[in-house]
């Protein structure tokens, strides 16, 4: 006896167009990237706009090399730290625990081993955005 009881049925199959595959210019892709840029937060909003997923929006900024030039930020973020013996000196007696921060402005921040990073924080903070 046959088990199957749906052997003998035809089912309906039906071919669904999802639609042609879009194309897009370098020149259209630059102008959504450039409009997703332009406030915190728009990649989303741009994609939806556009009709595309932000994943694809997100490839096409890493291509281009774009990044926002609005960076929202919460707190302190980290900067470029180098440890360089004091000129003079030749050996490490003096300057143990000592760490010299030269930020992106060419600010130098001087301080000891035993430093409040909180403090720290503030001071690069507030340099930071002068």
């Amino acid at each position: 006896m046959d088990s199957h009881t749906d052997s003998a049925h035809f089912r309906r199959l039906e071919v669904v167009q999802t639609g042609r595959r879009r194309r897009w210019s370098e020149d259209e892709k630059l102008r959504i990237v450039l409009e997703s840029l332009q406030e915190p937060r728009q990649a989303s909003a741009t994609a939806r706009r556009h009709g595309l997923s932000p994943s694809l929006l997100f490839t096409w900024r890493r291509a281009f090399g774009a990044k926002p030039t609005t960076a929202s930020r919460s707190g302190p973020g980290f900067v470029p730290a180098v440890v360089v013996p004091e000129q003079g000196k030749t050996s490490l007696t003096g300057t143990v625990g000592r760490m010299v921060i030269v930020l992106p402005s060419g600010r130098r921040v001087i301080v000891d081993a035993g430093v409040d990073s909180a403090a720290l924080a503030r001071v690069l903070d507030v340099l930071e955005h002068r």
